[in-house]
């Protein structure tokens, strides 16, 4: 076999599998192609664009373990479309008239690359699969291998993304201390906005992990800290039908019994409805590189506050991110698992020059296989008729149904 000269980069937002992920493909060509030249692209496509790129040392080969234990990702990441040439000029990555895609695929030739691993969500794997496509249009010999990343669990067929456990763990961690602040004051409604755009997967998951978190708690009877204050009273999902007057009844009877009620909604639950509302009053929506709301400007967890506290008569109100601190956490022990069995199937799949997404193709009765790029898109729903959501449901006692 002839020598190979592998490139990696991570892509769009963080998760908690990224730093592992290359500490992973870093062991294993060690392991099975100890002569691969191993370098990464610095802030994912920007660095491709840029030729700003890591040679990785022997002595970083050898501390690649090391990788496992962080969050974040060793590499840097960015949000780079190479088909939006107009943002490519705009933020200084190419020059006007130039096509990213061919910057790209000349920067990959001219520095002999002959694998290169994406780690990402669907935005990085689809631009992924359009450079891909020029590559393989243009006669470029080189095979693109890339793995799923993204806390939503939502790319299509991927029944599971890589970091997605560890975030709805992290963010149930997140929240018990968060749900203490019902003790503050009387009447306070805590709302935890949880990640997921057009899928309410992490925010079931993270409720799902607390209620496990907490459910064999012990308290001292009589005292206010009991299982009542670290309950969950409600779920809002971009799945879910939203109707507020009825959910602000019911919230509004828990209030009055308990003097508290806790809501977790994801960021992108009634998203649709809220931008509509935001345009129809003549605000400007920014949108970022892949023409997605950036949705850290429309605040959704700020949206249900706004409706839920005069009706709730709330004293106190407060909404809590779990977001950043979740994406950013380092891999726990299952999504290890999963990492390492995607890893080593994507080095496989790339020594043998088939490009494509690895993950458990859903289409394929969830099996471990290297996926065809032209079928991997973004905006997977979460299906509510789960068995173990139904059973977090049953225990809130929220009635819900489809959108």
């Amino acid at each position: 076999m002839a020598k190979q000269k592998v490139a990696m980069l991570t892509a769009g937002g963080l998760a908690p599998c990224l730093s592992s992920a290359v500490g992973g493909l870093i062991e294993r060509y060690s392991d099975v192609a100890p002569d691969a030249e191993l370098i990464a692209y610095k802030s994912g496509y920007q660095g491709v664009l840029l030729g700003d790129s890591i040679q990785f040392s022997k002595e970083m080969r050898e501390k690649a373990p090391l990788l496992h234990r962080f969050g974040g990702s060793p590499i840097g990441n960015s949000r780079v479309k190479l088909t939006n040439a107009a943002d490519c000029v705009k933020r200084g990555l190419v020059k006007e008239g130039e096509n990213p895609l061919r910057v790209a695929a000349e920067r990959l030739a001219d520095d002999g690359i002959t694998i290169l691993h994406t780690i990402g969500g669907d935005d990085t794997n689809t631009t992924a699969a359009d450079l891909a496509a020029y590559l393989a249009a243009n006669n470029y010999d080189l095979t693109v291998v890339g793995l799923p990343k993204t806390v939503d669990n939502d790319v299509v067929p991927i029944r599971q993304s890589l970091g997605a456990w560890t975030a709805a763990e992290v963010g149930a961690h997140f929240f018990d201390n968060v749900s203490n602040e019902q003790s503050a004051a009387p009447r306070t409604l805590v709302i935890h906005e949880v990640m997921g755009r057009h899928c309410g997967w992490l925010t079931a998951a993270t409720a799902r992990a607390y209620l496990s978190r907490t459910k064999n708690y012990e308290y001292v009877d009589g005292m206010m800290m009991n299982a009542g204050l670290k309950s969950i009273d409600a779920v809002y999902l971009p799945e879910m039908a939203f109707d507020l007057q009825a959910e602000a009844e019911r919230l509004k009877e828990i209030m009055d019994k308990t003097g508290h009620a806790t809501v977790f909604v994801s960021e992108g639950a009634c998203l649709d409805a809220i931008v509509a509302e935001r345009e129809a009053a003549g605000e400007t929506v920014k949108r970022d590189a892949f023409g997605h709301v950036k949705i850290d400007t429309i605040n959704v967890g700020g949206w249900f506050q706004k409706q839920f506290a005069n009706l709730l008569d709330a004293e106190r109100s407060l909404v809590q991110k779990s977001g950043y601190f979740a994406r950013s956490a380092p891999a726990n022990a299952d999504d290890l698992r999963l990492i390492q069995s995607m890893v080593d199937l994507a080095v496989e799949s790339a020594l043998n020059k088939v490009s494509g997404v690895t993950g458990h193709d859903e289409g394929q009765d969830g099996k471990l296989r290297t996926i065809e790029f032209p079928r991997i898109k973004g905006g997977k729903a979460f299906d509510l008729s789960t068995r173990w959501f139904a059973e977090v449901m049953d225990t809130i006692g929220q009635k819900y149904q489809e959108a």
